[in-house]
């Protein structure tokens, strides 16, 4: 028998080792989900669970700062799975819009897992807090990482079915119906994902973006497209609670702990917008400008129905749920605009909304802490009683409001000027209308539950708890110094924005103009 000929893998692998620095890329996946399998493993020591996910939280801050400092100064970064060359293989690819979603998501990650030693009790961590935490910021991370499409769909799921989990932590009635409106509405999302996935296959033969990205333009004009967009922008919009598929998320957000409820709308409305900009933007840029009318009349109804559904509550998680729903109507407003600065306003103002959810959403459990109930009602002279606490919840008040000089105006003033600039008046109107009813939302809740004194006597039930049913106590290091935290990157940024419209402009040049993304994937420019 004839001895065989040698086989060139050269054409189908990478054959070169990959560099220390190329590890980067998927090292934040890798370590939440480490994480998570120690947490699983020690699950008869929970009292060591926040210990340790503390420390794998602030890992995972120093590789994201890590990877976006490698991004910044060197470009995007590919590492393929099974070193398949590309398109065959998985590709994390991470430009600077992912890696800077990927590091402010890992800091409101970190403040979380810090306040929840004092929000999730011994219960909370035998029902799986912290496993589950970790499994979502490896669902959350790699959505931001990944350079493949039906990859995107499946760090959808993980971080879905985690949040699941911490959903309903605790079992308790109102968590069950929230979980139940949550998980379906998200599941008819996904399912739309995954339909539109098939069919983006179909078409391209390949579920690489980087490889989607240089074939679209050199489709036929049969080529259903527009049906394709107009596919994608319906799922991310359901998942990213955009005008009129938002529904869901005031109806669930308000039922979980209060920092599952601050981590849950500072990231996972987040990489639905995340979704949107990769994919709507980079992959499909002719078809988002035909769309940009439906997208931008969306963006108008998102953010302004938004803020009029935070002026009819009297609960402080359902209003900040609605101010949740007119923040992404900012977002989506920016990617209706397009360009440099339409899109920068968007990345900005989703870093924006991240770090200022999460606070304002840790911020309420104080105030409820400290007052017993979240009903407007039943709060009262929380100023007289902490001024400090007072004065940071005005400074995170007026930030939501987009008034300077804090981090939500610059994002708004980009958009605003970006509107005019094309002629968009009536975007540039809702822009300002749902800024000025959301300050009278915030204003209302400071004059009731800070402003207004406290009545002499409040009424208790039997057991000494105050009658709306939550015990009074005073915050701990470990609930205020997250807070504080956010709340300085809030007014830090809004005191000194270049660092932060430039780095969003640089992000939007990126996606704008895929050429440094693709030759991340492709090398020799070209697929094989």
């Amino acid at each position: 028998m004839a001895a065989s000929s040698p086989v060139d893998f050269s054409r189908t692998l990478v054959m070169a080792p990959a560099a220390a620095g190329d590890w980067l890329v998927i090292l934040p996946v890798a370590l939440c989900l480490a994480c998570g399998a120690v947490l699983m493993m020690l699950r008869q020591s929970t009292r060591l669970h926040p210990y340790i996910a503390i420390a794998g939280l602030a890992a995972l801050v120093l590789t994201d700062a890590a990877l976006l400092a490698r991004v910044a100064s060197q470009g995007p970064v590919t590492m393929m799975m099974g070193r398949w060359l590309p398109p065959f293989g998985i590709a994390f690819t991470v430009d600077l819009t992912g890696a800077l979603l990927a590091f402010t998501a890992a800091i409101v990650a970190l403040a979380g897992g810090i306040y929840a030693m004092k929000d999730i009790g011994t219960s909370g961590r035998r029902y799986g807090f912290y496993p589950f935490l970790m499994v979502m910021m490896a669902g959350v991370s790699g959505a931001f990482l990944t350079g493949d499409i039906f990859n995107l769909y499946v760090w959808f799921e993980v971080l879905l079915i985690s949040s699941f989990g911490l959903l309903i932590l605790g079992s308790e009635r109102e968590q069950i119906d929230g979980a139940l409106k949550y998980a379906v509405l998200n599941l008819i999302a996904t399912t739309l994902f995954l339909i539109a996935v098939g069919y983006l296959y179909a078409v391209f033969g390949t579920l690489n973006m980087a490889d989607i990205a240089s074939k679209a333009g050199e489709l036929p004009e049969s080529a259903p497209l527009m049906t394709l967009s107009a596919l994608f922008l319906l799922a991310f919009g359901m998942k990213a609670a955009a005008f009129p598929v938002n529904f869901w998320l005031p109806a669930s957000y308000h039922t979980p702990r209060i920092v599952v409820s601050a981590l849950f709308a500072g990231l996972l409305t987040k990489v639905g917008v995340y979704a949107l900009l990769r994919v709507v933007v980079m992959l499909l840029p002719l078809e988002r400008e035909a769309l940009s009318l439906v997208i931008a009349v969306a963006a108008s109804l998102t953010m302004v129905l938004g803020a009029m559904g935070a002026l009819a509550q009297s609960d402080i998680r359902r209003l900040l749920g609605f101010v949740v729903i007119s923040g992404i109507g900012n977002m989506l407003a920016g990617i209706a605009i397009g360009g440099g600065t339409g899109l920068s306003a968007a990345i900005a103002y989703a870093l924006h909304s991240i770090v200022l959810m999460t606070a304002l959403y840790l911020l309420a459990g104080e105030a409820a802490r400290r007052g017993g109930s979240y009903r407007l009602e039943d709060l009262a002279g929380l100023w007289s009683a902490a001024p400090a606490f007072g004065g940071l919840s005005l400074a995170l008040f007026f930030a939501a409001s987009g008034l300077p000089p804090f981090s939500g105006f610059w994002p708004k003033a980009m958009l605003v000027k970006a509107s005019l600039d094309i002629g968009a008046w009536w975007l540039a109107g809702a822009v300002l209308l749902s800024g000025f009813l959301t300050t009278i939302a915030f204003g209302r809740l400071f004059l009731l539950a800070y402003w207004r004194p406290a009545p002499v006597s409040a009424p208790a039930g039997a057991d000494g708890v105050p009658a709306a049913g939550l015990p009074v106590s005073r915050a701990g290091f470990a609930a205020i110094l997250p807070v504080a935290a956010l709340a300085a990157l809030v007014v830090g940024f809004g005191v000194f924005p270049e660092r932060l419209i430039a780095v969003s402009f640089d992000a939007a040049v990126g996606l704008g103009d895929p050429s440094a993304y693709y030759l991340s994937v492709f090398p020799e420019g070209g697929a094989p």
